[in-house]
């Protein structure tokens, strides 16, 4: 901090104040005072879930940027809805959470008429971080090897024509609708209490297939209890350049990905926010920390508070046909 501070001071020496004045300006100055305590992150899924385990990489270098710690306050249920009435009602100014497809993107067309509050409304977005692909997963040692056998296996067995999720309203569970409506396929969807259960649900045989995050079951896949089919993006993963997307293997327009982001209370002051968003793009800009994220499986995918709220528009609308068309419901 000495040093950025020194290296300030002498790059301004000797310019006249109103052309140097604005590339000086810190962050900090803009929001003085704040933060004047621990940031509390509500999570809105289990600890060591996806959402836990990016705060876990992003943690230790915004401590340093903010010069205060986090803590992880999780409240998981009812597709992110839970912990997002806690955010939604917070006036604290140091609550925010990490939200994702499932709490903005569907969550406020499948559980709107449960929810106490409007995502987009009341937890607005401060920054998009990163993005996770879908894989479709089948039993390791199943009768199906490939995707057109898959397709195949349900026209020819259509009472065993079922597929798992990590429950209601998340990325995996309208995966798998889209993946339906997409090829004229009848299925039925069987929800679980997270992504564990559900593959274990695919590896003991209770279910036909998951389209679940890709990091989830990299481990089950390379010990042969689950077979990947694909990826559920446009392009091929760069975590796994050697598996083919499901449109490449003739699933139309499919292209699906599990973002994550970070977002806070309508309330939050505008440069509160400005603040906290700069701060984590700067992180998923820092190559270490894209780095860690690519380590895990996801891909770096940084975005500012405006964009990221157009962004979450677009997801809605997107998602608000699918339901409509399938007749989806929280159920």
């Amino acid at each position: 901090m000495i040093q950025r501070r020194r290296i300030l001071a002498a790059t301004g020496a000797g310019l006249a104040p109103t052309l140097t004045a604005p590339r000086l300006v810190r962050a900090e100055t803009r929001t003085p005072g704040w933060p004047d305590r621990p940031i509390r992150f509500v999570i809105t899924a289990q600890v060591g879930g996806v959402s836990d385990i990016f705060i876990r990489i992003f943690e230790n270098r915004l401590r340093e940027r903010l010069g205060q710690p986090v803590w992880i306050d999780a409240r998981p249920g009812a597709g992110g809805s839970v912990g997002g009435a806690v955010v939604a009602t917070s006036t604290d100014n140091h609550t925010i959470m990490i939200n994702h497809i499932a709490s903005h993107g569907i969550g406020p067309t499948l559980h709107k008429s449960r929810l106490s509050f409007d995502p987009l409304r009341d937890t607005p977005g401060i920054a998009r971080i990163a993005s996770l692909p879908n894989v479709l997963i089948v039993k390791g040692d199943g009768p199906v090897r490939d995707l057109q056998g898959l397709i195949a296996y349900i026209k020819a067995n259509p009472r065993r024509a079922n597929f798992s999720s990590a429950g209601a309203g998340t990325s995996s569970h309208l995966s798998g609708v889209l993946f339906g409506q997409k090829l004229g396929l009848d299925l039925t969807h069987v929800p679980y209490r997270g992504t564990a259960p559900s593959m274990a649900a695919v590896m003991n045989g209770e279910v036909l297939f998951a389209i679940d995050n890709a990091p989830a079951s990299r481990q089950q896949v390379l010990a042969g209890m689950l077979r990947a089919l694909g990826v559920s993006t446009a392009q091929r993963a760069s975590t796994m350049p050697e598996l083919p997307t499901l449109q490449e293997q003739g699933v139309p327009d499919f292209d699906v990905t599990s973002w994550y982001g970070v977002a806070g209370p309508a309330s939050m002051p505008r440069p509160i926010v400005e603040r906290l968003s700069e701060e984590f793009v700067a992180c998923v800009n820092d190559p270490q920390i894209a780095q860690r994220l690519r380590d895990y499986g996801a891909e770096p995918w940084p975005l500012g508070a405006d964009g990221y709220n157009a962004f979450m528009r677009a997801e809605v609308e997107r998602w608000a046909e699918v339901i409509r068309i399938s007749g989806a419901t929280a159920d």
